[in-house]
């Protein structure tokens, strides 16, 4: 173990000591980092209690200030830019205070250290994914569906906060905004036709996608605004023995759109969701929701083309850049979900470009 390791490895003993009730002496067994700088640790506790530590070192770009303008964003990265909350332990756990006072199924954090990077939350166990409780047959798909929009549209009738706080920590829950799209959608433009061994959309090109970019961009502004989760997926929710919803990776939420998380549900970058199924999870959204259909499906195709540009050109950026070939598999599901999101008629500017730069993207929807 090296001194890095080392110091780290002292810095969670004595966390886990001034988080109390016998953490500390509990035993470890690693589970791996997920897709963040973030890993966890599970811990047996001797009476039999488990609990997962939270290891989210400060490695990543700073998040976004509240006041911060474009250029300023544009300068500290990333994580600043797309309202990315960097991995901060603090946001994980008062968005969780925030979700469980609503009544939904986020895990309890029992303590935390935002200045280290540590969490002490509550273990809702293995293999309860909804991917994997449905790839293994242990669950219907629908139903599992149906109870994800149905708690989705319980936490879009909460009014939004601007600040959560829990003692001296406090977490701002910011707009996701024109900037934020733009640089998520401009994956596509600089990376898509790397699939066809091309290079980004430059000149004119470029300055007509920035047209159309931003002209999806502006209707997007133009919808009501929700408490959005932002990553409301298969892999990011379980279903717990109580028959409800657990939810996951919830810290980059922001002042979205109800039909970005619909679409990140119905949508799935990652597996096939049956057309029923997302029918099914969508009627119930409405009928709980108390929206008309055709107004919801225009917000759906034009906040999900604008998820599905992004998505796509980050799955060509993992293979063409960083030599992960894997994210070939997820492309052409990806690529169906957006041309199929271009098909409305709200959409065909972009559309009729998405065409003519990118050709195949229609040809994957066959």
């Amino acid at each position: 173990m090296n001194a890095l390791a080392e110091q780290r490895t002292a810095e969670i003993n004595a966390f886990l000591k001034a988080a109390g009730s016998g953490w500390d002496t509990a035993r470890h067994h690693a589970l791996g980092q997920d897709a963040s700088t973030r890993r966890y640790i599970r811990l047996y506790r001797e009476d039999g209690a488990t609990a997962l530590l939270m290891d989210a070192p400060r490695v990543e770009s700073d998040p976004c200030p509240p006041d911060a303008d474009a250029a300023t964003r544009a300068k500290m990265g990333w994580n600043a830019m797309t309202r990315l909350a960097a991995s901060r332990v603090e946001a994980f756990a008062l968005i969780a205070d925030h979700l469980r006072g609503l009544g939904l199924k986020a895990p309890a954090v029992y303590h935390f250290d935002a200045a280290k990077g540590f969490g002490l939350i509550e273990d809702f166990g293995d293999s309860r994914e909804f991917a994997r409780l449905i790839e293994r047959g242990a669950a219907d798909e629908t139903p599992l569906y149906v109870a994800a929009a149905e708690r989705l549209a319980q936490l879009h009738a909460a009014p939004i906060p601007k600040v959560l706080s829990r003692g001296d920590a406090s977490w701002p829950i910011l707009e996701f905004d024109a900037v934020a799209l733009g640089a998520n959608a401009d994956l596509y433009a600089d990376w898509l036709r790397a699939e066809v061994g091309q290079g980004p959309l430059t000149g004119a090109e470029r300055a007509r996608w920035e047209r159309e970019r931003d002209a999806l961009i502006a209707q997007a502004m133009s919808f009501p605004r929700a408490f959005t989760l932002r990553d409301y997926h298969a892999e990011n929710l379980l279903w717990l023995p109580e028959k409800d919803v657990g939810l996951l990776d919830f810290q980059d939420a922001v002042v979205g759109w109800d039909s970005w998380d619909l679409a990140m549900l119905t949508q799935d970058a990652r597996r096939n969701v049956s057309p029923e199924a997302a029918e099914a999870a969508i009627r119930a959204f409405l009928t709980r929701t108390g929206q008309a259909r055709e107004a919801f499906d225009e917000r759906l195709a034009v906040i999900g083309a604008l998820n599905a540009l992004r998505i796509a050109g980050v799955f060509s950026r993992l293979q063409h850049r960083d030599c992960k070939p894997r994210y070939a598999d997820f492309q052409p599901r990806q690529l169906q979900l957006l041309a199929r999101n271009l098909s409305h008629p709200a959409l065909a500017g972009m559309a009729a470009f998405v065409r003519e730069t990118t050709p195949f993207v229609f040809e994957a929807d066959t």
